[in-house]
Parts: structure tokens; sequence; C-alpha cells
């Protein structure tokens, strides 16, 4: 399993293009290899294809905003092929303030044609879960379950988000063990309790258990874990992202 960074998490640094180069040189430096494109400024395909390539880093994931998608997912298909991108990712479904019932009928209307014509050129849809999806439905089923039921492996992949996972209410190496097949790339992010307040913190310097999570990620297929801090609470999010990775790269990961 490879380490990756998740550039949501300096996003705030590729507010324009000249920012977002110099934010990827930073990441190839503290070591990183892989990232997921998410955040960002707006950007040509080529112009991401030919930034990678200079870093010497791969995108293995993005999070595509779901605008585009809808509009035309062939041309999104056809940039990530430009830049080398397999996996086509969603950060969150639209509109779940208006209840998860209402909000998973919008998105299977309009997103099954979208993961369907990802998988027809190429391509693999990824959801990425919060706390949201493991609300139950009518029926007591999580609906994190219910897209696994409502779509196959091959048309429709998680990106299994740790923190969220135990935000949850679930543990997140058992859930990651249903997971087989689907979860190519995973969000690691750690969850703390730092003055009776709960915090997305550094990995490994929070309470999930990580041991577990790696060892079973191992055995359900993982092949990226992608870095993800939403929040850094003041402290330099490049120190985080370093922090993180020398945390895993200890754990024996590259």
């Amino acid at each position: 399993m490879k380490i990756g960074a998740q550039l949501f998490t300096v996003r705030d640094f590729a507010t324009n293009l000249e920012d977002f180069s110099e934010t990827l040189k930073k990441i190839a430096d503290i070591g990183y290899t892989t990232v997921q494109v998410s955040g960002t400024c707006e950007f040509e395909a080529e112009w991401l294809r030919d930034e990678l390539a200079k870093n010497g880093l791969s995108c293995v994931l993005t999070h595509t905003k779901p605008d585009k998608m809808l509009d035309d997912p062939l041309k999104v298909c056809r940039d990530h092929d430009i830049f080398g991108c397999r996996n086509i990712g969603l950060g969150m479904m639209q509109n779940t303030k208006s209840g998860m019932p209402s909000a998973y009928a919008e998105f299977l209307k309009k997103f099954t044609p979208v993961i369907n014509a990802f998988k027809d050129n190429g391509h693999k849809f990824f959801y990425h879960n919060h706390h949201v999806e493991f609300e139950r439905d009518e029926n007591g089923i999580l609906y994190l379950d219910r897209m696994c039921e409502d779509f196959s492996a091959d048309l429709f992949g998680i990106t299994f988000d740790t923190y969220w996972a135990q935000v949850g209410g679930v543990d997140p190496a058992t859930y990651l063990s249903k997971l087989a097949g689907r979860v190519e790339c995973i969000h690691l992010k750690d969850l703390a309790i730092i003055s009776r307040e709960q915090r997305m913190a550094v990995v490994g310097e929070g309470n999930i258990n990580f041991d577990r999570v790696f060892e079973v990620a191992e055995r359900v297929g993982v092949e990226y874990m992608l870095v993800e801090q939403d929040n850094c609470y003041g402290e330099n999010p490049f120190d985080c992202l370093t922090r993180s990775y020398k945390y895993l790269k200890a754990q024996g990961f590259n």
C-alpha cells in the first residue's frame, strides 16, 4: 500500500496556479509520490499532467465538482485520461441537510447515468463517506450499505474515511473489512479529543486504532492510503502532512 496526500488538506495554498504549482513541489519534497486532487483552483488537464510529472507525482484520485460530472461526464473522463487518473471521486452527495431519504433518492436519479458512463469509458466512480452515510434508512439499513447493494463493486468504489466512520458510530477497521473490491483508495484521518473537543488529527496522534485499520486494509485490497486533515486548527497543514507521512513511513509504508 502506498502513502498519498489529499490536497484538500492544503487547499488554501492552491487557490491559483502559481501557488498550486509550489504546493505540489512542497508535497513532493515531504516525500509523497501520489496525491488526490481536491479543493484546488481550476486548471487545465494538460497543466496538471505537466506539473505532476515535473514533481515526480501521480494523481490516483480526484474529488470532482458534481456539476462537472452531471453536465459532461465524458469530458471529465477525457480530462482524467490526460493527467493519468482512473479514479473519479465525489466528496459527498448533495442536499443531505434536507434529510438522507430525499438526498439519496436524488443521488440515485442523477448519478447512476454518470457512474455507468465512467465505467464505459475506462474509469471508476468513488464516493467519499462522511458520518451521514451511517444513518439508517426506514428499513434499518445503513445508507453506505444501501449504496453497496445498489451498485456493484466494479461500478462504485468507496473512499473510506476513517475519521468520519468513527464519528458515524462504527469501528473503522470492522466496517472496512466489508468493502473488499471497493476501497482501492482510502482516507487516513485521525480523531483526537482535545480540551473536551472532538478534532481531526495527524495520523497516529489521535485515538483511532490504525494497527487494525492497516491490517484490514491490506486484506481488502487497499492500494493507496491518502492522508487528509480538513482542519489543522492553526497548525501549518504542510507540517501536519509531514508528521503523518513520518508516522506512516515508520510503520513500513512508502
